[in-house]
């Protein structure tokens, strides 16, 4: 007993404490049919414990794990039960189940124990795998299907699904089957108009062992258009009368759908052939006059009837259509009073018309627009009108012809008090009721005919004039007058006479007053008289003509013509006073003055009055004599060639003839005269005369060639802005280079000189406050340095940083101070710069520095403060150094 006791303590039986803990029923086996539902009991067990439980008992794992198991505590039985999930399916999970439960009381006192579930295979009947799990399935057939599968039945048998199983549709009298392996299939096409709307088929469905499972299938036939609506209309023809107002109902349009009894119900109306007059309600057919109908517009005059064509359709677009034509006879009415072309007429009529002569007929003039003969009928009444009294009537009474009965002479006293104008009213109307009528007005005018031809006041006329006076001089003028009323104008031409020396004609005469005038210079010597045939022509084509003599007054209008015109004479300077000159002489003639009317003046070039005419007046032939000697020797002459201008004139007042009146007129006549010595010996030169030509041109600027000027000028601006453009284009991309200086370096390098070189280093001082002190690991020199910024520097009493190999030593003194050195020209030396950058990057940091010796920035700052001057066009060589 203790040995078991111990096992137990050692199992955990007994707690610490002395309980225990004992599952009574465990370990065990079980049993389970599949698929049971949820909180079926598999199995009960007990539990001994002499103390309370704290944990469970519980299931704490699974072999396969599950959650398709759990205790329910009821103790001190406790059972376990199924959770339904997932499904205890024997064909689907594990067939065991090794189910670990576990408990714990209140002494730590634990026990776990094993219960073994095993699933029992359990025939089962078919299941369904599609929609028929719901039991329902809904199937939505259109009418006029053709027969054909329209479900297929999917169902398995879950033992075994390779089994064959055995399908039953019911009720058998249904137009469906299902075949051996599901399918269901219609045996008729369907009309939803004719066959029921619905069919309940039940679908069975049996395993070999017998089990079966039903299923319920509702199939629905669904109403599709495919009947054409109709027209139930007992009439289609219509009688309307016109002008009715828009929206009155003409008739209404009616058609059944035999898809009507589904859920297709509504038609839709339409006008297939469009028509401005009239309209249709597109649910309800109602046809609407949509516009006022005028049988009277030319659309409708010919043909008052209107054929509708409707069309019925039961969708809106596309489905079925019918069609059906019906006519609207439209009734003309009374509704349009006559018209005429115009509100009033007007005729001019000759005053010579006789009596009976038709002015007008104004029924060609009016109409009625009816369309009905009788509404159309019209007559004319009521003539009336100032003046009309005896002059004009209707013939025949109703008709609209105006007949001329009195008298339209124009020169009547009575026609002319009325102004020969005469205004009519009348009054067309129709002779349908309701009598439309309407006034027009006919203005009648009498044209005057030219019945007289025009009188001169005188039977001829005689008119002077002088041969001086200038073109459009007054004449005279001739007046003739017109019996014919009213007077418009009397017209006067020149029809012959007047023409001399080849004008062809000298007179002219006013159109309209009548007044003569010269359009040229008349010429007494040429023609003395002038017979003219003056013509008065009135409005029309009746004229008179008179004679007219002009007779031409003489007047001193011509002047002297001598010869010869111009003359060059020879005068010896010893010639004799008072004789004649080379025996020259003037003969002069006046086609107007009588030869003892001339006068003669020497007009200029006669200096010293050497010369002059004898006679020098009265007689038309004269000669030049010399007046007084020359005085060459004594200096009072000069001149050895004298031009000389001679005037003659016509008014010496000696003459015994008669002088015509007018003013005096002068000729010229130029001489020229030379002087000569006579026994003088002069060596005479032939030469061959030759012809010289002297082309004289001369601009002269027009203002009607403004415009040369002007594009000259823009033209010019145009190009000097282009030529400016180019010269910028140039100058921008072609810049000009300055000239280059000389080379004056020699290609061949001198011979060897060495130089001495001067080499200035200056450095730059950082006033940097350094609160820290190392020693060089590789120098064991004293620096300073800044803990913040980490700048270094040697400390003053040191000796100076050691550079790297081949560079010159630096100063620890940073103050800028120069360094001079010496050396050959062509070998390098490293800067101060380099040799601190080599010492920084060969150096390492003392230990408990925070930074290293100098920070890059610092660096490149120190670097960028150094410079070095050099001797003009010197490159610095400093020889290396050892340190």
């Amino acid at each position: 007993m203790q040995k078991l006791t111990f096992l137990y303590f050692l199992l955990g039986v007994i707690g610490p404490g002395g309980g225990t803990l004992l599952f009574i029923g465990l370990p065990n086996t079980t049993t389970l049919a599949e698929n049971q539902p949820s909180g079926t009991v598999v199995y009960t067990f007990s539990v001994n414990s002499t103390s309370s439980l704290s944990v469970g008992p519980s299931i704490i794992n699974s072999n396969p794990l599950t959650s398709a198991f759990r205790i329910d505590n009821n103790p001190p039985n406790y059972s376990v039960v199924t959770t339904g999930s997932p499904v205890l399916d024997y064909e689907t999970i594990p067939s065991s189940f090794d189910l670990q439960i576990y408990m714990e009381d209140n002494t730590k006192a634990t026990n776990l124990q094993t219960l073994t579930v095993q699933l029992t295979n359990v025939n089962e009947p078919p299941v369904f795998l599609d929609n028929l799990v719901n039991q329902i399935v809904t199937i939505y057939m259109p009418e006029g299907t053709p027969p054909g599968t329209i479900y297929m039945v999917l169902a398995s048998d879950p033992e075994d699904p390779t089994s064959t199983l055995n399908y039953v549709l019911t009720p058998a009298s249904a137009p469906f089957t299902v075949s051996s392996n599901g399918v269901i299939q219609s045996t008729k096409t369907f009309d939803y108009e004719t066959d029921p709307h619905s069919y309940s088929l039940n679908v069975k469905v049996t395993d070999s062992g017998g089990l079966s499972v039903n299923g319920s299938i509702i199939v629905f036939i669904t109403n599709i258009n495919d009947e054409t609506p109709y027209f139930t209309m007992n009439s289609t023809s219509f009688t309307i009368p016109e002008e009715m107002n828009p929206g009155t109902i003409v008739t209404t349009v009616t058609a059944l759908d035999p898809d009507d009894a589904g859920f297709i119900s509504t038609l839709y109306y339409s006008l297939n052939t469009p028509n401005q007059y009239f309209s249709i309600n597109k649910l309800s057919g109602v046809i609407q006059i949509a516009k006022r109908i005028d049988v009277d517009a030319d659309t409708l005059k010919l043909n008052s009837t209107i054929s509708l064509n409707i069309k019925v359709s039961d969708l809106p677009s596309g489905g079925h259509s019918n069609y059906i034509t019906i006519t609207i006879l439209i009734l003309d009415e009374n509704d349009n009073p006559p018209t005429c072309t115009m509100y009033a007429f007007s005729y001019s009529v000759p005053e010579t018309e006789t009596n009976g002569t038709l002015i007008t007929d104004l029924t060609d003039q009016c109409k009625d627009i009816d369309v009905d003969p009788v509404n159309k009928a019209f007559n004319f009444t009521g003539l009336s009108g100032l003046g009309s009294n005896q002059r004009f009537q209707l013939i025949p009474d109703g008709s609209g012809r105006i007949v001329l009965t009195g008298n339209l002479d124009f020169e009547d006293p009575n026609n002319i008090a009325v102004g020969n104008e005469y205004s009519l009213t009348i009054l067309v109307q129709d002779i349908a009721f309701p009598n439309y009528k309407q006034t027009i007005y006919v203005y009648i005018k009498t044209i005057p005919v030219n019945e007289y031809p025009p009188v001169f006041n005188s039977t001829s006329y005689v008119f002077n004039v002088s041969e001086l006076s200038p073109p459009g001089s007054y004449v005279g003028y001739v007046y003739a007058t017109d019996k014919d009323y009213p007077y418009i104008g009397i017209t006067y031409t020149i029809e012959s006479g007047g023409s001399t020396l080849g004008a062809t004609s000298i007179f002219w005469i006013n159109p309209n007053t009548g007044v003569l005038e010269l359009s040229d210079y008349a010429d007494y010597e040429t023609t003395q008289q002038y017979t003219l045939t003056v013509k008065a022509t009135d409005s029309g084509s009746k004229f008179a003509t008179v004679p007219v003599t002009v007779n031409i007054l003489e007047a001193n209008d011509e002047k002297p013509v001598c010869s010869p015109n111009s003359y060059t004479l020879s005068v010896p300077v010893n010639q004799a006073t008072g004789t004649n000159i080379q025996n020259f002489k003037l003969t002069c003639t006046d086609r107007d003055s009588g030869p003892n009317s001339f006068q003669y003046f020497i007009n200029s070039g006669n200096i010293n009055n050497h010369f002059a005419f004898s006679p020098s007046s009265g007689t038309n032939v004269t000669k030049l004599i010399l007046a007084l000697p020359f005085d060459y020797s004594n200096g009072e002459d000069k001149t050895w060639s004298y031009n000389l201008r001679i005037l003659i004139t016509d008014d010496n007042l000696i003459s015994d003839s008669a002088q015509p009146i007018g003013v005096v007129q002068t000729g010229t006549v130029s001489l020229t005269i030379n002087v000569y010595i006579p026994g003088l010996t002069t060596t005479t030169t032939t030469t061959t005369p030759s012809i010289v030509y002297v082309t004289t041109s001369e601009n002269v600027y027009s203002p009607l060639a403004w415009y040369v000027p002007f594009v000259c000028t823009i033209g010019a601006l145009l190009l000097l802005g282009f030529l400016g453009a180019l010269m910028y284009l140039l100058a921008k991309y072609f810049p000009c280079k300055g000239r280059t200086k000389p080379d004056t370096e020699p290609l061949v390098p001198p011979a060897e000189k060495k130089v001495k070189e001067d080499v200035f280093l200056e450095m730059t001082k950082f006033n940097t406050v350094f609160d820290g002190e190392a020693v060089d690991p590789i120098t064991g020199n004293v620096y300073e340095y800044n803990s913040k910024s980490g700048a270094r520097r040697w400390k003053e009493t040191k000796q100076p940083i050691t550079t790297a190999p081949g560079s010159q030593p630096l100063d620890a003194n940073p103050t800028s101070a120069p360094v001079q050195s010496t050396g050959t020209p062509n070998k390098k030396v490293k800067t101060p710069s380099t040799a601190i950058k080599e010492d920084i990057r060969n150096a390492s940091a003392p230990p408990g520095t925070p930074n290293k010796l100098q920070t890059p920035k610092q660096t490149s700052n120190m670097e960028s403060r150094m410079s070095q001057r050099f001797s003009p066009k010197v490159s610095p060589k400093i020889p290396k150094t050892p340190a």
